[in-house]
């Protein structure tokens, strides 16, 4: 087990994508006069909002985390011959990428076109080689190493139950459930995830993420009740995707950091290292927990966006990228999962015209449209763990038809 500390590596901030400077909101509450100090992570409380910004950007020093190595050959962005403007609308007010930012608490903004870097803003003093944290967008990625897992055949099938790989939960219900329930939120198991400190997510980041247990399948052995038949119901539950990274580490015989890193991290061409955060016996938190930079955030938007291929290779099963991203019952629609949106395999899913997202909590966001190769990525502090998500939704689809429109 590796902690690791911030780097000190340095990479350049695009100039013709940086834009000007200007004050972000709440900068004073969130710390600027004492540099966005970094505290100590030592409760479940809402940390002091002053303690946001250092904390989601250096989330591996705080908690054990596990490296993710990149490879020697980086994927280079290119640049756009002219710069490009996106437009969007948004409670009957016109913005632009100033006016989102001037709205919004985001420590960065990264848009590509295909693989053309349009836009790259940081705010509240955060760089390009800051390690952002994912929250449960990591939930999206531990998907795609099942599917890998699949065509490998270290996995037989998304229908075999967990308990096939982890003898530990027979005779428990999410030994109990197929891999498929359990990649559609649908298991049935009674897990309430509300973040008020007193819920089965609180329980399950105290004995992973404070370290407080053996980790491992000791984190999901609590959770005993089925209150749904798998398969019919959604209801989303960072259970479900623990057990996920258990059966992946075991199935596979190599921790998540390293079969990320094989698999997809050097594959795809990262630029920076990433990192997982792990629990006291060294398993990653398949929930939560992998902290990487803006731009290899867009790197894995951009490889989903192309069915898992980059440069004619193909790293993630095209086959798997199209059904994890897709309707696979009708309580997984869009409009019926959630109010707005639908879900596939540990991805949200944000219309009926294939486009896609990762989704962490305080604002955490990837967009994709896989038909215009248009990745949006957001890291931000916002204030509670559920906030509204109008407006980063107005800005998406803005880009997506602003870029459409020019060159």
């Amino acid at each position: 087990m590796n902690r690791l500390l911030s780097g000190a590596a340095a990479f350049l901030v695009l100039a013709s994508a940086a834009g000007p400077v200007s004050a972000a909101p709440d900068e004073e509450k969130l710390g600027k006069a004492e540099g966005y100090p970094l505290c100590p992570l030592i409760s479940l409380a809402p940390p002091d909002e002053k303690c946001l910004v250092g904390m989601l950007s250096h989330f591996d020093t705080l908690v054990p985390a596990r490296r993710v190595a990149k490879g020697s050959a980086v994927s280079e962005f290119k640049r756009p011959a002219q710069p490009l403007k996106i437009a969007y609308s948004y409670q009957n007010r016109q913005g632009d990428t100033d006016a989102f930012l001037d709205a919004n608490r985001n420590t960065g903004l990264l848009v590509l076109k295909g693989d053309t870097l349009v836009v790259e803003r940081y705010q509240y003093d955060r760089k390009a080689e800051h390690r952002m944290q994912s929250y449960s967008m990591a939930k999206t990625v531990v998907a795609m190493l099942v599917g890998i897992a699949i065509a490998e055949k270290r996995i037989g099938s998304i229908d075999d139950r967990a308990d096939q790989y982890l003898p530990q939960l027979k005779g428990h219900p999410y030994g109990e459930t197929k891999l498929r329930d359990l990649l559609t939120m649908s298991s049935g198991v009674r897990f309430r995830e509300d973040y008020d400190g007193k819920d089965d997510v609180s329980v399950l980041a105290r004995k992973t993420l404070f370290g407080l247990g053996v980790g491992g399948v000791d984190s999901v052995l609590s959770f005993t009740e089925r209150a749904n038949p798998p398969g019919t119901k959604f209801y989303y539950a960072s259970g479900e995707t623990q057990v996920l990274g258990l059966v992946l580490r075991a199935a596979t015989g190599i921790t998540l950091a390293e079969y990320l890193s094989e698999k997809i991290w050097r594959p795809m061409g990262a630029e920076a290292e990433a990192s997982w955060l792990v629990d006291g016996g060294g398993y990653e938190l398949g929930y939560m927990g992998l902290n990487a930079t803006l731009r290899d955030w867009g790197r894995l938007g951009l490889l989903l966006a192309n069915q898992g291929s980059l440069n004619g290779k193909q790293i993630i099963p095209a086959e798997w990228v199209k059904a994890a991203t897709s309707v696979h019952a009708p309580h997984l629609a869009v409009g019926t999962a959630t109010k707005f949106n639908g879900y596939g395999y540990q991805t949200w899913l944000i219309d009926n015209d294939g486009r896609f997202a990762l989704f962490g909590v305080r604002g955490q966001a990837v967009f994709v449209d896989p038909k215009t190769k248009i990745v949006v990525v957001m890291t931000a502090v916002h204030s509670t763990p559920r906030p509204q998500r109008g407006e980063q939704f107005a800005y998406f689809f803005g880009a997506v038809k602003s870029l459409s429109d020019q060159p």
